[in-house]
């Protein structure tokens, strides 16, 4: 059974990241014992689904200055130069290298750029599914070393180096 006949629904084309009913979230220790959540509220992304699902593509570029942790100063903070920077990198973005099944779920593997680095990452994907009104859903989850991409001090004890990215995302079939 080919991964198309496993994936009801399936459609071939190009697809826009709905950015009104999709989600970026993040997670990160604080002090050691808590955690922090946020998001990011800017961005946007295309996924081309091939006949080959495995030959599909995906990019995305996130807005950084549009962080929203809940908290204004704590925003003000992670946007300035002891973070993100901003002024300096406004974008992070994600461009696919290849997509792997593994299971029922697919690994979309790619390079991510962040504070003007670059780094292969693998995001373990769940298929959501296909609307017949040219919808697509899926989820997908990485965990990164902001320290890595040159954000932020090393050493984990104010904010934890690793940062979970939780994506929640629709798209909608070009028309």
């Amino acid at each position: 059974m080919t991964a198309t006949e496993q994936i009801p629904g399936y459609v071939a084309g190009t697809w826009d990241i709905d950015s009104v009913h999709s989600d970026i979230q993040f997670t990160v220790r604080h002090m050691g014992v808590g955690k922090s959540r946020g998001r990011f509220d800017g961005f946007q992304g295309e996924i081309v689904t091939a006949a080959d699902p495995l030959q599909s593509s995906v990019t995305a570029t996130i807005d950084t200055a549009s962080i929203n942790t809940g908290n204004a100063d704590r925003d003000a903070h992670v946007r300035n130069a002891d973070f993100l920077d901003v002024e300096q990198f406004p974008t992070a973005t994600f461009r696919s290298t290849g997509i792997r099944q593994d299971g029922e779920d697919f690994i979309i593997d790619g390079e991510f750029t962040l504070h003007g680095v670059t780094k292969p990452v693998s995001l373990e994907t769940e298929l959501g599914g296909f609307a017949e009104d040219g919808l697509l859903g899926l989820s997908a989850k990485v965990v990164l070393n902001r320290t890595d991409f040159g954000v932020g001090p090393a050493g984990g004890a104010m904010v934890g180096e690793k940062i979970t990215i939780t994506l929640d995302i629709e798209a909608r079939l070009r028309g």
